[in-house]
């Protein structure tokens, strides 16, 4: 008999949310799962699956009865041969990294944090950058979904093709996900190298700099030209860094919180901050070399609010220099670096923001100094606005006003996700204030 606690509080990882369900669950196996969809059924309680909480949005919340995967988190199997690797559901990325690399294997792209489990990974729609890689989702070869009825269904390119197709970006709406195939690749080593450029120079050169580097980003500091350039490519150099603690705590961490802190009650310290830390940290070049993991996943120290959509890849260029020109415009918005510049292949999956075409992700980020809240509202309203414009989709992961009459212009397969929702999951159960809003 599953077990399950009340008065549990869930929060997410940012603190942005948090939420008291009515009973929490940690089961250890699927029968104990079906026991909790049974329980729901017969109580008529909405169900939601969390990983590691990451997300710094409400996808995750309800007042129903919450089931966290974190003791579902085996490598089930791993087959050398087709160098794929099948996970429990709740495994953290962290903890399946050393395990991979047992086997001489990797994953060929990662998110920023590592602390997430395989599913939530997916069913937010996770990415990373580089042109020729897609969302983290594009490397799930199969995968096992419980639905509400408490039927397994086993999806791939062969077996359940348009669940498959749904259900590799699930936003929790479907089921509960239970295993995962990944397609892995032979363990790499990354040379990671940042330099100084400008936005003009970055801008007028992108395609350059996207056929330079197999996972191309750069870093834009708002209320100035600056931009740090990052490559990071395959090496066969050995391990080397130059992370320092004095830099990149005590300067980029302790004293950036600090001043941040002061511009809450000076806003116009803002664009001062940014050209500071440009000059002081990110003005010469810097080369990291590592395995894989180590180089694309990197702790995030501060609690943010963070906006991150979308864009067609040809539409990078207008959309930056409208939101560089926006600020411009209102001195009074103000703006924390760094807007994040990120790009991404097309692929097939419904609710995929890259669905059907390459894609640039625009990550901006406003910081919570000490845990308190910076005027974000209008530089917000803003961007949402540009965003939209240029034919943006946001991240399901993050922050956003968006309704279904919005996902309807957004995304062509909009209707075919929502028709399959609605058969696997007729009465709602897997539904919560975020997905209402997404689907109603």
């Amino acid at each position: 008999m599953v077990h399950g606690y009340k008065g549990v509080k869930f929060q997410n990882w940012a603190r942005t949310y948090g939420c008291y369900p009515e009973m929490y669950y940690q089961p250890t196996s699927v029968e104990e799962i079906r026991e909790v969809l049974a329980l729901a059924r017969q109580q008529n309680k909405r169900v939601k699956v969390v990983g590691g909480g990451h997300s710094p949005s409400d996808i995750a919340c309800t007042d129903g009865f919450m089931i966290h995967m974190g003791k579902m988190n085996r490598v089930l199997k791993v087959d050398t041969e087709k160098k794929q690797v099948t996970v429990e559901a709740g495994i953290l990325l962290a903890d399946l990294h050393p395990q991979l690399d047992k086997h001489g294997l990797a994953l060929s792209n990662l998110g920023a944090v590592s602390d997430v489990t395989a599913a939530g990974v997916i069913g937010s729609g996770t990415h990373n950058t580089g042109i020729k890689h897609g969302i983290l989702a594009t490397q799930v070869v199969a995968l096992t979904l419980l639905t509400a009825d408490g039927t397994i269904l086993l999806c791939s390119e062969s077996s359940n093709a348009e669940v498959f197709q749904a259900a590799r970006v699930h936003l929790g709406s479907l089921g509960v996900v239970l295993t995962i195939t990944l397609q892995c690749v032979p363990q790499f080593y990354l040379q990671e190298t940042s330099f100084p450029s400008t936005l003009t120079e970055v801008l007028d050169n992108l395609d350059s700099h996207l056929k330079k580097s197999e996972y191309f980003r750069f870093l834009w500091f708002p209320h100035s030209e600056n931009v740090s350039v990052i490559y990071q490519d395959h090496t066969n150099k050995p391990p080397s860094s130059s992370a320092n603690w004095f830099w990149d705590y005590a300067v980029g961490f302790y004293l950036l919180e600090f001043l941040l802190w002061i511009s809450t009650f000076l806003p116009g310290l803002v664009g001062w901050i940014n050209r500071f830390f440009f000059w002081l940290l990110f003005n010469g070049k810097k080369e990291n070399c590592n395995r894989s993991h180590k180089i694309f996943t990197y702790e995030c120290r501060f609690k943010q609010h963070v906006q991150d959509w979308a864009i067609p890849r040809e539409k990078t260029k207008a959309a930056l220099l409208e939101l560089k020109a926006m600020l411009e415009a209102h001195p009074r918005v103000v703006a924390h670096y760094p807007v994040e510049v990120r790009f991404t292949r097309g692929d097939d999956i419904l609710l995929s923001p890259c669905f059907q075409r390459d894609s640039c992700y625009m990550n901006i980020i406003m910081y919570r100094p000490y845990g308190k809240d910076v005027p974000r509202l209008d530089y917000w309203l803003a961007y949402e606005t540009i965003m939209k414009k240029v034919g943006g989709r946001p991240h399901w992961a993050k922050a956003h006003n968006c309704t279904r009459k919005d996902f309807e212009k957004m995304y062509p397969a909009f209707p075919k996700f929502c028709a399959i929702r609605e058969k696997l999951d007729p009465s709602g159960m897997f539904l919560n204030a975020y997905l209402e809003k997404a689907f109603y």
